[in-house]
């Protein structure tokens, strides 16, 4: 079979996010690997969404600008969601050893990326990075003496700039690769911001259930 998997066992990865059970109860047709109807399943086997959710939810339908756009603020709010309501000095845990990770060092990382990809790397804006020194270029994560507030502060600022420039530009627009030279267009820094932000959240899931064992997305 060259390593693939049989066409239902395919077809389950097009299933919404459902338990093990429920996928078993749910109509696949073979050998196409087309999902049938799945109206059947219970509510509650679907995942569990987090209380108190009060994210935005992405359009089904809608052009590229705004899927885009759309996906990022959810990213965004995702984490937000993640470190509300724990307090402070929680926030520096690091409680995924051997990680060094913590919900503040990712909130510090993630206002510097933001400042990184839209402000410097697109914009051109000449500004310092945020947690950052050739001496020592890990001090987003490490240096967690800094006020909890603050950050935050930082991070609201810096992602309420990235979406000036947004607004301002269009998708084909470029700035320059940092790394390479070459140009890179506001539509692949979405992407790529899109999908920093998952990789964190999904360190801030298993952060903020060693905290208080908070769980949902």
């Amino acid at each position: 079979m060259g390593g693939r998997l049989p066409a239902c066992r395919r077809a389950w990865r097009f299933l919404p996010h459902v338990s093990g059970r429920a996928r078993a109860r749910a109509k696949v047709s073979e050998p196409s690997g087309r999902v049938g109807p799945v109206n059947d399943i219970p509510e509650v086997n679907y995942s569990k969404k987090w209380d108190g959710d009060r994210r935005s939810t992405p359009p089904l339908v809608g052009d590229e600008r705004e899927i885009l756009t759309a996906f990022l603020e959810w990213q965004r709010e995702t984490f937000a969601m993640k470190c509300a309501g724990v307090p402070g000095d929680r926030l520096s845990d690091k409680g995924v050893p051997p990680s060094g990770l913590s919900l503040h060092g990712i909130l510090r990382h993630v206002a510097g990326v933001e400042r990184w990809w839209f402000r410097i790397q697109f914009a051109g804006e000449d500004v310092p990075l945020l947690y950052y020194s050739d001496d020592d270029p890990d001090q987003d994560f490490e240096d967690l003496d800094g006020d909890v507030e603050e950050a935050f502060a930082v991070w609201r600022a810096e992602c309420a700039r990235s979406r000036e420039i947004v607004a301002a530009h269009s998708l084909d627009e470029t700035g320059v690769h940092r790394a390479t030279g070459q140009p890179i267009s506001l539509r692949r820094i979405l992407v790529d911001m899109i999908g920093i932000y998952g990789r964190h959240n999904g360190h801030a899931d298993l952060l903020r259930e060693r905290i208080d064992g908070a769980t949902g997305y």
